[in-house]
C-alpha cells in the first residue's frame, strides 16, 4: 500500500466519521442474505425487505400525470405536434423549453436556475404567504439536501476547534445534518425535541444547548425541520415566533427544512412557513438572514429520483449573496428535470384548464391515502403492549417507542450488541426485514402488501431523561398506496 495516494490514515478524516444512515453491518448482512435466497436457501421469508431510503414512488405511490405529462414533452419536443395532452400540457412545456438555451433540456441552465421557473416558485411563495418573493432570491438546487449543504458551507468559519461553525439541529433529525457537520468538520450543537408534548420545539431548550456549545464554537445558526422529519410534528405560530426571536436575540441565522408543507394531518394543525412568519413580525424581525427549502421528493408528488428542489434566501447582505452565486456556479446547474418537476409542483394546473380536474384528483387522493395512514399507524402502535406513539400531525413520519424485554437487553450484552442493533438483527434474521440500529433511536417504516421495512434516521444519540438500554424508537415512513 505504500504506493497509495490514499489510504484509511490518510484520506480525509472528516468523511471517514461521516455516517449517513444508510450504510453498515445490517445492510451488509441483508445483501448477503439475499444472496443465499438467490442460491436457493432456506429461510423463513423468500424475500429481503430493504429500507435503506425513504422512497415514495419505490413504495407504489404512482406519479402525478400532469408532471410525467410536461416532463415527457420537454423531454421530447415532438410531441407537441404528435400526441394527444392536454393543450395546458403543451403550453407549460413551450414555455419551458423557451427557457431553455437551445430550446432543450439537454442544455445547461444559469446556475440558479431556469428564470422562468424561478418567477413561478416567487409567485408561489408570495401566494402562499401573503407576502412577497423576489425570483433573485430563490435558487434551484438538486434536491432540497442540495441547498442545504450550500448553506451550510457558507456559514462555516474556515477554522478548527473552538472556532469552528456552530450549527443547533434538532434531535431527532434528519441525518443530512449531523453528517453534513461532519464532512465539513463543524460542531453540531443538538437540541432535543419534547416527546412528551407532541415533540414540541421548547425554547428553553435552545438555549440549554447553545449555552452548553458556546465554549466550544461559534454558533452560527438553527436548523428547524417543520414539518418534522421523522417525528411527524407541526409548530405553532406562536412557536415559530419563538424561535424566530431566539435566534435573532443569539444572532443566528434560520434554516427551515420544509419540505413537508403539503403533509399536514393533526386536526387543527396548519402549516406557517417561516418566511411568512419572520415578515409579519416587523421590522426588528423581517430583516433577518433565513434559508428556506423545498422538495420535489415528498409532499403529494414524491419525485424523488427527479432531484428538484429550490432554496429561498433572503436578506443576505450583497456581497454575501454574490459569494453564495459564485459558489452555485461550480457546480454549473441544477438538474434541468427536476427544475421542470419543480414548476409543475409551484405552478400546477388552475381552475379550467384542461389538467386540472385529474391534477385535483390525484393529489387529493394522494394526501387522504396518507392522512388516513397517518392515523392508522398512531393507534396501531398505540394498540400494541410495548409500543408508545405521539400522534402523527404532519410530515409522513411516525416516531414511536418500542420497549424491549429485560431478557433481550441481557442478550444483546452477551453479544456486545447494544438492545436496538440485536432487535434489527433479530428482526432481519427471522422475517427478512432489513432494519438499522439506533444508536441514534430514529428508525423509519415503510410497508407494503404486509411487508413491513425500516430505516436509520440519524446520527445523534436521542436520549430521554430515563430512559434505559431496553428501549428503540422506530419512526414510519408512511407514504405508500
Amino acid at each position: 500500500m505504500a504506493d497509495k495516494v490514499l489510504t484509511m490514515d490518510s484520506v480525509n478524516p472528516n468523511i471517514v466519521q461521516m455516517e449517513y444512515a444508510v450504510r453498515g453491518p445490517i445492510v451488509a448482512r441483508a445483501t448477503e442474505l439475499e444472496k443465499e435466497l438467490a442460491n436457493g436457501a432456506n429461510k423463513p421469508f423468500t424475500s429481503v425487505m430493504k429500507a435503506n431510503i425513504g422512497d415514495c414512488h419505490a413504495t407504489g405511490q404512482t406519479p402525478i400525470t400532469f408532471i410525467r405529462q410536461v416532463l415527457s414533452v420537454c423531454a421530447y419536443p415532438e410531441m407537441l405536434e404528435t400526441c394527444n395532452f392536454p393543450q395546458d400540457v403543451k403550453d407549460r412545456a413551450k414555455r419551458l423549453l423557451g427557457g431553455c438555451k437551445g430550446g432543450s433540456i439537454g442544455s445547461y441552465s444559469a446556475s440558479p436556475g431556469i428564470d422562468v421557473i424561478r418567477e413561478d416558485i416567487a409567485k408561489y411563495i408570495s401566494e402562499r404567504d401573503g407576502t412577497p418573493s423576489k425570483p433573485e432570491d430563490i435558487m434551484l438546487c438538486t434536491g432540497a439536501s442540495d441547498g442545504i449543504k450550500t448553506i451550510l458551507a457558507m456559514l462555516m468559519t474556515g477554522k478548527l476547534g473552538k472556532e469552528r461553525a456552530g450549527i443547533l439541529i434538532p434531535v431527532p433529525q434528519y441525518p443530512l445534518y449531523s453528517a453534513t457537520l461532519t464532512e465539513f468538520n463543524a460542531y453540531p450543537i443538538p437540541y432535543y425535541l419534547d416527546e412528551e408534548n407532541h415533540w414540541g420545539l421548547d425554547v428553553k431548550e435552545l438555549k440549554r444547548a447553545l449555552n452548553e456549545a458556546k465554549p466550544n464554537c461559534v454558533p452560527r445558526a438553527i436548523c428547524v425541520i417543520n414539518p418534522g422529519n421523522p417525528t411527524g410534528q407541526v409548530l405553532t405560530r406562536q412557536n415559530i415566533e419563538d424561535v424566530i426571536k431566539f435566534a435573532k436575540q443569539e444572532k443566528l441565522m434560520v434554516l427551515a427544512d420544509e419540505v413537508y408543507q403539503h403533509n399536514i394531518w393533526g386536526e387543527g394543525c396548519k402549516f406557517f412557513s417561516f418566511k411568512k412568519v419572520l415578515s409579519e413580525m416587523g421590522p426588528d424581525y423581517n430583516t433577518m438572514e433565513l434559508a428556506s427549502f423545498m422538495s420535489a421528493s415528498k409532499g403529494f408528488m414524491g419525485e424523488c429520483g427527479s432531484r428538484g428542489g429550490y432554496a429561498e434566501i433572503v436578506n443576505l447582505l450583497p456581497d454575501v449573496k454574490a459569494c453564495l452565486m459564485k459558489s452555485i456556479s461550480a457546480k454549473l446547474c441544477p438538474p434541468i428535470v427536476g427544475q421542470i418537476v419543480m414548476d409543475c409542483i409551484t405552478n400546477p394546473p388552475k381552475p379550467g384548464d384542461p389538467s386540472y380536474e385529474l391534477f385535483k384528483k390525484e393529489k387529493d387522493n394522494v394526501l387522504a391515502l396518507l392522512k388516513k395512514k397517518a392515523g392508522m399507524v398512531t393507534s396501531l402502535f398505540n394498540s400494541i403492549e410495548g409500543i408508545k406513539c405521539n400522534e402523527v400531525q404532519g410530515a409522513m413520519y411516525a416516531f414511536p417507542q418500542i420497549f424491549l424485554p429485560q431478557g433481550a437487553v441481557e442478550e444483546a450484552n452477551k453479544r456486545n450488541q447494544t438492545p436496538d442493533a440485536f432487535y434489527c438483527f433479530q428482526l432481519l434474521e427471522t422475517t427478512g426485514i432489513c432494519v438499522l440500529d439506533s444508536r441514534t433511536r430514529v428508525i423509519s417504516m415503510s410497508s407494503k402488501n404486509g411487508t413491513t421495512r425500516f430505516l436509520k434516521e440519524g446520527t445523534i444519540p436521542y436520549q430521554k431523561n430515563g430512559d434505559d438500554a431496553s428501549s428503540v424508537v422506530v419512526s414510519t415512513f408512511n407514504d405508500i398506496v
